[in-house]
């Protein structure tokens, strides 16, 4: 028989383990998958607010955005991601009414690897669209070196990535060049899978960015932290104002400003006006069904999206995303009361 102290120990040991299995199976997990656009920022989102509301957990698949809105459609998920908003098409495939929430806004960015040039590329939206039609070959190029003159270019192919998967990065881009470039809006268009003319594809913008770093003379488009992050050059481009900017949180906040939001919240930036604007900027958005189907689920992902649009903010600029605008906040706080939860 064991000691009265050692008795003692030993029950209040057993009984504070049971108090931990009572709490870890008291954990509300929410499962959402979709873009990779946002999934940096994402995960110190959902890090952090585990000592927010340290009942509940998040289980987010980074998939890209094509992936998260079909599981979002086939009702696998709790909430989808996707930095492209759902089509009127996506829409009337869905069995219920789904409503945008954008989170933050991002950059997408050229970054190439080309060892023998160490000052920053000047591109423009014709000339990448060239590019990723195939016009545009070599990084000699006539059209690339007038926009680049004093840096001496290699007479090199150039090998284009692009991603592989159903993507809201994709989107962006190809909605950009279909502004800019009537020859892609025709041949190619906009959409999160489209059909490429040339290249090499990865998975997700982690995937884009690994074809980068491996490839000599590679050129890709990805989110700007996945460029920052692995220290990868990233090319200036010339907005539509004609002036030369880099991709930073001011010129993603300037495309922003211009932005005439709906009330649905599906808006596209890319080649908005403004000196300082960033020509490939674009909101990302949670999609969330507006009637929940679980009380519990719904109150969590209700509070995760208030909490998101005010003290989550903070953590956006560290990681290169822009804040919402205080005004699309205000509309979006007019949103969230309109998501219906069951009663318990």
């Amino acid at each position: 028989m064991l000691p009265r102290r050692t008795l003692g120990g030993f029950l209040i040991g057993l009984l504070l383990l049971l108090a931990g299995v009572q709490t870890a199976s008291a954990q509300l997990l929410i499962n959402g998958a979709g873009a990779t656009f946002p999934y940096p920022l994402y995960s110190k989102w959902f890090y952090v607010y585990t000592k927010v509301d340290p009942a509940v957990r998040f289980n987010y698949q980074s998939i890209g955005s094509g992936g998260g809105i079909k599981q979002l459609t086939n009702r696998t998920v709790d909430f989808g991601a996707s930095d492209a908003p759902m089509n009127d098409e996506q829409l009337k495939a869905v069995p219920d009414k789904v409503l945008h929430f954008p989170t933050v806004l991002g950059a997408v960015v050229m970054t190439y690897n080309v060892p023998e040039v160490t000052q920053p590329l000047k591109l423009t939206g014709p000339v990448i669209a060239n590019i990723y039609l195939g016009k545009i070959s070599k990084w000699n190029d006539p059209a690339i070196a007038e926009l680049n003159p004093g840096i001496k270019l290699p007479d090199s192919n150039i090998v284009v990535c692009h991603r592989s998967d159903g993507s809201g990065t994709t989107y962006v881009f190809a909605d950009y060049l279909s502004k800019v470039s009537p020859e892609w809006s025709k041949e190619v268009g906009k959409s999160t899978a489209v059909k490429w003319p040339t290249g090499l594809g990865g998975k997700g913008n982690e995937g884009v960015t690994a074809l980068v770093q491996q490839t000599n003379g590679a050129i890709g488009y990805v989110e700007l932290i996945y460029a920052v992050h692995n220290k990868l050059p990233v090319a200036l481009l010339r907005n539509r104002d004609g002036k030369w900017v880099e991709a930073n949180v001011k010129g993603v906040t300037a495309a922003a400003a211009s932005a005439n939001m709906p009330a649905d919240f599906r808006v596209s930036i890319t080649d908005a006006s403004g000196a300082d604007s960033y020509p490939i900027s674009a909101f990302t958005y949670l999609l969330v069904y507006q009637r929940q189907g679980d009380a519990a689920k719904g109150k969590a992902i209700v509070g995760f999206i208030n909490w998101m649009l005010h003290e989550g903010q903070q953590y956006a600029e560290p990681l290169a995303y822009a804040p919402l605008p205080a005004g699309v906040v205000s509309a979006e706080e007019a949103q969230v009361k309109a998501v219906a939860i069951p009663a318990s």
